[in-house]
Order: C-alpha cells, then sequence, then structure tokens
C-alpha cells in the first residue's frame, strides 16, 4: 500500500478521492490551507492531516519536512485549484482580465503545483513506485475551446484554462526529467463541486475515480500522459 498526500483535500473531489484511496487501504495526507477543517476532513475519513498553503513556498516546505519524518511519500496528488469569478458570480469579463487576476489563478494551479514538485521530489524518489497526479481539465484543450461544435467552446474564462494547460506542459517536461517517477495529468469530467458553484453534471464520486485509479499505477503504469474515465486524451 501506498502513503499518498493530496493537496485541496477538505472538500470536492480532493476530499472523495482521498476517501476512495482509504478505502482501498492507503494512508493518506489530507492536505489543505484551512487548520480546522483540514483537520475535521481527516477526522473524518481516517486519514491524516498536514497543512499546506499550496501558494506559500514555507508551508510546502514545513509539510514536506512533516511527511519526510514521518516515513516518506509513494504519491503526490495535485489537485488544490482555483477558478475566478466576477463579483455577480458570472465568468470574469475578457476585457476585465488583469496581470494581477491572471497572476492569482496561477499561483494556485500552476505555481503551486511547482512549489509541491520541488518540495516532494526528493521524497518520491525515494519511493520503490512513486507517482505524481496532476488534476488537469478538459478545459485545457485548446482544440475543444476553439471549436464552436464542442461544450466547452462556450467557456468564457481566460485564467482557469490557460492555467490547466500550463500544468499539462508541466506534467509532460516533468514526466521527461524523471522517468522514474509516474507522472500524469488528468480530466476528472464536469464535476459538481464549489470550483463551479456546483454546476457540473457528475458527482464527486465518479470526477475522483480517474485521479484514484491513475494514483494507484504501478511502476509499469503509463507516464507523461493525459487521462480521463474513458482512457488516454489527445493534449
Amino acid at each position: 500500500m501506498s502513503t499518498i498526500v493530496i493537496t485541496g483535500a477538505n472538500k470536492g473531489l480532493g476530499r472523495e478521492a482521498a476517501r476512495q484511496l482509504i478505502a482501498a487501504g492507503h494512508t493518506v495526507y489530507v492536505g489543505a490551507r484551512d487548520l480546522a477543517r483540514g483537520q475535521a476532513t481527516a477526522e473524518e475519513l481516517g486519514a491524516r492531516f498536514v497543512q499546506i498553503d499550496v501558494t506559500d513556498d514555507d508551508s510546502v516546505a514545513a509539510a514536506a519536512k512533516t511527511i519526510a519524518a514521518d516515513g516518506g511519500l509513494d504519491v503526490l496528488v495535485n489537485n488544490a485549484g482555483i477558478e475566478l469569478r466576477a463579483d455577480d458570480g458570472g465568468f470574469l469579463p475578457v476585457a476585465d482580465v488583469t496581470g494581477d487576476s491572471m497572476r492569482a489563478v496561477f499561483d494556485t494551479n500552476v505555481f503551486g503545483q511547482v512549489r509541491m514538485l520541488h518540495a516532494f521530489l526528493p521524497l518520491l524518489q525515494r519511493s520503490s513506485a512513486p507517482v505524481v497526479v496532476n488534476v488537469s481539465s478538459g478545459l485545457s484543450r485548446t482544440r475543444e475551446i476553439a471549436d464552436p461544435d464542442s461544450f466547452m467552446h462556450f467557456y468564457p474564462g481566460v485564467e482557469y484554462p490557460a492555467s490547466k494547460a500550463a500544468v499539462n506542459m508541466l506534467t509532460v517536461q516533468y514526466a521527461k526529467a524523471f522517468p522514474g517517477i509516474r507522472i500524469n495529468a488528468v480530466e476528472p469530467g464536469y464535476t459538481a463541486t464549489d470550483l463551479n458553484h456546483n454546476a457540473g453534471t457528475q458527482t464527486v464520486e465518479q470526477g475522483a475515480e480517474i485521479i484514484v485509479r491513475m494514483a494507484q499505477i504501478g511502476t509499469d503504469g503509463p507516464t507523461g500522459g493525459f487521462f480521463d474515465a474513458n482512457g488516454a486524451l489527445a493534449w
């Protein structure tokens, strides 16, 4: 069985992935910024808790130190993510996108994954079967956003899909650099979570399935790929 850390795991897809992985017999760290919520979730699930703010280098480094002292890590699930909305809850108009709004999303969705990888790669390299799962999105696929016949064409936001496209590139480049680690991106699908104001058409149980599946691949599993519940996706 593996030792797994999941960021953003006090709710939504992260929480459900933790629940399913614990049920499968793994040791799971619930990573969350909020101490009280994270501890409560860990207690409810039978998980361990580690406080992680992926936008803060010191917080990430402290989490890595804690997990190293506890015995190490086999699987990193980079799940934490945000999407900015306008004050009325709608999408931020493209004309209102600024460098600051773009930076805010990238700081969690992209730079946060880089911080986690930088801090936890030394631990993963000590594992006999290290795995990284980067939670991406179908909205990262430029061809789908550009295609008027695609369901995803409707999405008007800039920051979120751009950040997930960057996650895909991180996945490919890190997989090339670390061939001994299985590093993949996943598309959970349009899942009802707080991120989309629970507008998604899937349950968290359905959305988390591909995260859980890819977190449990063996040393002969794929790397440098993009997957949804039905299999491999074209970038």
